[in-house]
């Protein structure tokens, strides 16, 4: 590709996708102009956690969550939910057994007493 903005995450190594991480958290919290410290203790998490993190180092999934929810960037979770989408051979075949039309219910219609 030309696009020098795109990144090829799948040719990247787990470490240098960590990093990638890590510098992503680190800059949006310089950015917010927060310390280590306030957001560490406002995710309830130690400050070498977050520096671990910001260092691409191995934190738990649960502490990035706590992170992102400090700094505001839960959004990014938005590329995790799932779309169900219906395929047009699927939406066919619903609108084929759609009621087309409504019948009327005749209530006063009278049973035939065979008298058994």
């Amino acid at each position: 590709m030309t696009d020098n903005s795109y990144i090829n995450w799948v040719e990247m190594s787990d470490n240098t996708l960590s990093k990638s991480i890590g510098n992503f958290i680190k800059h949006h919290r310089l950015n917010q102009n927060k310390t280590q410290i306030e957001v560490s203790k406002a995710a309830d998490i130690s400050r070498s956690t977050l520096s671990q993190l910001e260092h691409g180092e191995k934190i738990a999934l649960s502490s990035l969550i706590k992170v992102l929810r400090i700094l505001n960037l839960l959004y990014i979770m938005d590329i995790f939910k799932i779309n169900t989408e219906i395929s047009p051979i699927e939406y066919a075949k619903m609108q084929k057994n759609k009621k087309q039309r409504a019948r009327t219910k005749n209530i006063n219609k009278k049973t035939d007493d065979l008298g058994w």
